[in-house]
């Protein structure tokens, strides 16, 4: 059969290319066109099919002598069910997992750490906060502008710039008994 003076395998061909090309440019500018839509319409989802679709018929119609509508009807139930192979067991996973490893700064506010690098009373060192994803090692400066020793345990108080600002957490008892 022919389309628009085409046979089949030359538009699923055409339609395999391009599919292609679309994917490796959303792979590239995916971060600048981010997609916040229903999962359905997610264009990673979209672009397989097509490339699924279009290589099946593809092959189905150049290996096979099945009638074109049966080649529709087996590549769009194939592109179906790969897509959703790769939805459930490979896209889902892998954004449940990178929301997990995420942590914003305004988290830490509250969060008990270790000093790892002394923190003179009005000047730079380091704390490490452990947190279920690993350890966060961050520059701290003293709330309370006095020095603090490595190994004491410190209480977040505050975040500017990047930088934390925290007091001792033996202070920090102190204060509320």
């Amino acid at each position: 059969m022919e389309v628009f003076n085409l046979p089949l395998e030359t538009i699923y061909l055409y339609g395999l290319i391009g599919s292609g090309i679309l994917t490796i440019l959303y792979m590239f500018f995916a971060d600048v066109a981010h997609f916040d839509g229903p999962d359905y319409l997610n264009p990673v989802i979209i672009l397989a099919f097509v490339t699924i679709f279009s290589a099946s018929g593809y092959l189905l119609e150049k290996l096979t002598s099945i009638q074109y509508l049966l080649i529709i009807g087996i590549s769009v139930l194939i592109a179906i069910i790969l897509v959703t192979f790769l939805n459930v067991f490979i896209l889902i996973p892998l954004s449940n997992a990178e929301e997990s490893l995420v942590y914003k700064e305004s988290d830490l506010r509250g969060r008990i750490g270790a000093v790892i690098t002394a923190i003179p009373a009005d000047g730079y060192g380091e704390v490490m906060i452990e947190s279920i994803s690993g350890r966060i090692a961050k520059p701290a400066t003293s709330f309370d502008r006095v020095p603090i020793d490595n190994g004491t345990k410190v209480l977040v108080v505050d975040i500017k710039d990047g930088v934390l600002q925290v007091s001792s957490h033996q202070e920090i008892e102190t204060y509320l008994l």
